[in-house]
């Protein structure tokens, strides 16, 4: 698409900026798309606090969710959105409806298939009748960790337990999930698990909250500065562990990554 250079005429430094091509996936692109959601969601915000919330399944699920992609990721909204606000309409914790804003994620720092939850929930919600806005009464978040897991976990795998009996699932090629017997056994392996759910600080304020997801909505996965080299056979780039404590790492992975379409799935027969 063309580019310019900036040249100083003393020291003869040169920056060159790039055209915009319009593409999502160009690491070059779509600030002035990220601005303008920014903006737009800043509108929508109330006089209260705003805390993130992450939702996770269990790794485990990873293979599933890749099969489904529509199907599940549309229920990781519902099991998120729905825990949220029925435990914040309970009168043990804000007794009101709260906003939130939900977005997908769908690889993690390393690149790999890493589907997640990112939640802006506000700390004050509509009540009674007429409706009215009130303010929650703590500082932190006013819903206990293992509560959300919980009904997360319940809201997740019933709706799951409803795609599998309507034969609407296709499973990974791998066979471990085949059999009614083998579904059961998958199903209560993932209730013993404690499922993956992360409360965040609110980022210095809500407009940090909404800067912060942002970028997943408009910017590309990874930054230019990220990738270190890249021979069409291999891409090399840097990621921060977190089994580690957020240090940097170098990964190298071969190319492609995702597996053909259709190539390792089949789907289950109808029960």
């Amino acid at each position: 698409m063309g580019y310019n250079k900036v040249e100083c005429p003393r020291c003869g430094y040169t920056e060159i900026h790039y055209n915009s091509c319009g593409n999502r996936n160009c690491p070059m692109d779509q600030y002035v798309n990220k601005e303008i959601w920014v903006d737009e969601r800043q509108s929508e915000l109330v006089d209260c606090s705003y805390f993130h919330v992450v939702f996770t399944a269990p790794c485990e699920l990873n293979p599933l969710i890749f099969a489904n992609k529509s199907l599940l990721y549309d229920l990781l909204h519902k099991a998120s959105g729905q825990t949220l606000v029925e435990l914040m309409q309970n009168k043990k914790f804000l007794g009101a409806t709260p906003g939130v804003i939900q977005v997908l994620h769908t690889w993690g720092n390393n690149m790999m298939f890493h589907p997640h939850i990112h939640c802006i929930v506000s700390g004050g919600g509509l009540k009674g009748k007429p409706k009215r806005f009130v303010k929650g009464k703590k500082k932190h978040f006013c819903l206990p960790v293992n509560v959300l897991k919980s009904k997360f976990r319940g809201k997740f795998m019933a709706g799951l337990q409803e795609l599998y009996d309507a034969g609407k699932l296709i499973m990974p090629g791998d066979d471990s999930i085949r059999t009614p017997q083998d579904w059961q056994a998958f199903k209560d392996s993932m209730y013993k698990k404690s499922w993956d759910i992360d409360i965040k600080e609110t980022l210095c304020g809500k407009g940090n909250a909404i800067q912060y997801l942002g970028r997943y909505v408009n910017r590309v996965a990874i930054s230019e500065g990220r990738i270190l080299s890249y021979d069409r056979e291999t891409v090399t780039f840097k990621a921060k562990d977190n089994k580690q404590g957020g240090k940097w790492v170098v990964i190298k992975v071969r190319l492609p990554i995702a597996p053909k379409p259709n190539s390792h799935y089949a789907r289950l027969p109808s029960r």
